[in-house]
């Protein structure tokens, strides 16, 4: 599967694919947690779906990496020419395409966008083309929480209360899936 290249100022969903996902295989997983299936489809692909669904471009990051950090500068590096960035770790199977499209439209107006699931953190985090040598110059496991306190201090960060509890839905051990399951049932 091809990744879309950038649209004329839309960012760029970065899906983020490179992790070993060694917390599923210890909780019993037989596979990767990105291969393990959804409703009969693998989580990566669930993922994809609603990035493509998105209508946003996007860039699939998975070569082996260190760390997040080291995954995010290298996704951002591949994509010199996006005006931003949202980062969306690949084993968030609920998140919906809306959602997506959400956080790229708040990111017109701020340099960091942190969507929430009633009051949770959640993923994608989006990044302005501000953040761009932040980004590139991440390392180790930490992701970019850097890049957020800076843009944090220059009151540059926005949060956004969003209904869709797939932004705050990983799969890290076989009991994620299982209640990923049930709420993708549920749906």
């Amino acid at each position: 599967m091809e990744a879309v290249p950038n649209a004329a100022g839309l960012p760029t969903v970065l899906v983020l694919a490179s992790g070993r996902g060694e917390r599923f295989t210890a909780s019993g997983g037989r596979t990767h947690k990105l291969q393990a299936l959804l409703a009969g489809k693998p989580v990566l692909q669930h993922t994809l779906d609603a990035v493509i669904a998105s209508g946003l471009p996007w860039h699939l990051e998975d070569a082996g990496h260190p760390g997040m950090g080291d995954s995010i500068a290298a996704a951002v590096r591949a994509t010199p020419d996006a005006a931003g960035w949202l980062v969306l770790p690949a084993d968030l199977p609920l998140v919906r395409s809306d959602t997506l499209r959400a956080v790229a439209g708040a990111l017109a107006q701020h340099a960091v966008v942190i969507p929430l699931y009633q009051g949770q953190r959640g993923h994608p985090v989006g990044f302005s083309a501000v953040c761009r040598e932040g980004l590139q110059g991440l390392t180790g496991n930490q992701g970019a929480a850097p890049v957020v306190r800076v843009q944090d201090a220059l009151n540059s960060v926005a949060f956004l209360e969003l209904d869709d509890r797939g932004i705050v839905t990983d799969i890290d051990t076989v009991d994620d899936l299982a209640r990923a399951e049930q709420l993708f049932a549920a749906r």
